[in-house]
């Protein structure tokens, strides 16, 4: 059976080529802690992090490496940024389309003194910047909200919030989640943005990040302490960074993954890698738009938004197509609430969810052609098609 990955919103797959190699590579030759060892392995493997810093700089479009940090995930970076900074009477602004990421860590923040507002987004997901305005309170300390939804695609005006934030006194935290090597984000717009390895950097799970500026590092709290390598003769956690945010081992095998990605984006080209993401997401909007059925949730067009694309399937049960084009055409999806219920509740696919197709660099237009072609025939034949054996 032929198979085709669509899901590269939860993680990107393949791999951009080398990015194996190069952790095996590591384990298996070299296989030293950096900061620890006083040899040239360690060395070399502490130069090698240092240019994968670099790297992500220039990307993010920030001078100083230093203020590249490196975490297990994006959702451990909005943690530290979020709980390390945050105190009891402050408020937050946030918005309807975020991922658990930020809802959980705002839920779980409200338990402790800290309130935050929601601003509602419209049906397509998109958030009106001077949403926000009429949420600012004198206790309002900081906006944090998604690039890019994980549900629809749609993308956010982060530049216009940035303003807002700019002219309020506003910190902005930014979850870069689904834009992150697909998008150009000039980091020195916010004040600290989130990102993770393993979706449109082509890099391996296990591995994300947050680019933050010095100023805003001064006022937020370690949530982690412990061994760095530096100021060792002292049991006071340094204050510099990066090492104020890495304690511990880092992961080595997935920074070094992470860098040979970003090398790879940037031989490709961040724009041609969007470009075909977009003619993939064109073709599957025309190939699923007027199917009796099939509705496409947020924009219907290739406008403002990623290669993200959710349909929710109203005379049938989403899980049964998902499940349908699983079994029976290899094809690999989505379906459920994404673990972003709000967004869902804002889209007005609460609590059923959608089934999520999400494009990456390595399908192919003939995958887009399958898919369609498969949906039509799943509707066609009846749900109860795609249960039978192959």
């Amino acid at each position: 059976m032929k198979k085709v990955y669509a899901d590269n919103g939860a993680t990107s797959f393949p791999k951009a080529p080398g990015v194996s190699d190069a952790i095996k590579d590591f384990l298996d030759n070299t296989g030293c802690n950096v900061n620890r060892g006083g040899y040239a392995d360690s060395y070399n493997t502490a130069m090698e992090i240092l240019d994968a810093r670099q790297m992500l700089a220039r990307m993010f479009h920030v001078p100083n490496p230093q203020e590249v940090i490196f975490t297990p995930s994006v959702t451990y970076s909005l943690n530290m940024l979020l709980q390390g900074f945050l105190k009891r009477g402050d408020h937050i602004i946030t918005t309807s389309m975020e991922h658990n990421a930020v809802m959980r860590p705002l839920h779980s923040l409200s338990q402790k003194g800290i309130s935050y507002d929601a601003v509602p987004c419209g049906k397509n997901g998109l958030l009106t910047a001077t949403g926000i305005i009429p949420f600012i309170k004198k206790e309002t300390k900081a906006v944090v909200m998604l690039h890019a939804s994980n549900v629809c695609g749609t993308v956010m005006p982060i530049e216009a919030v940035s303003a807002i934030c700019k002219e309020n006194k506003l910190r902005l935290i930014v979850d870069a989640a689904q834009t992150a090597g697909i998008l150009d984000i000039d980091a020195g717009k916010t004040d600290a943005l989130a990102f993770t390895g393993h979706k449109g950097l082509l890099g391996p799970q296990g591995i994300g990040g947050f680019i933050i500026k010095k100023e805003f590092a001064r006022e937020i709290t370690p949530l982690i302490t412990g061994g760095t390598g530096s100021l060792s003769h002292e049991i006071e956690h340094p204050d510099f960074l990066p090492d104020k945010f890495e304690a511990g081992t880092m992961n080595i095998p997935a920074i070094l993954g992470l860098k040979k990605a970003v090398a790879y984006i940037n031989a490709t080209g961040m724009k041609s890698i969007s470009d075909k993401e977009m003619l993939l997401t064109a073709a599957f909007i025309d190939k699923v738009s007027g199917i009796k059925g099939v509705d496409i949730i947020g924009g219907e067009d290739t406008e403002n938004r990623v290669a993200v694309v959710s349909l929710d399937f109203t005379d049938n049960d989403n899980a049964a197509i998902a499940a349908a084009l699983d079994s029976n055409y290899g094809i690999m999806t989505r379906c459920g609430l994404h673990c972003a219920p709000i967004a869902h509740q804002t889209l007005n696919t609460y609590p059923h969810g959608t089934v999520r197709f999400s494009f990456g660099h390595f399908n192919s237009l003939d995958d887009v052609e399958y898919i369609g072609q498969s949906i039509k025939e799943i509707l066609r034949r009846g749900v109860s098609y795609g249960f039978q054996a192959n």
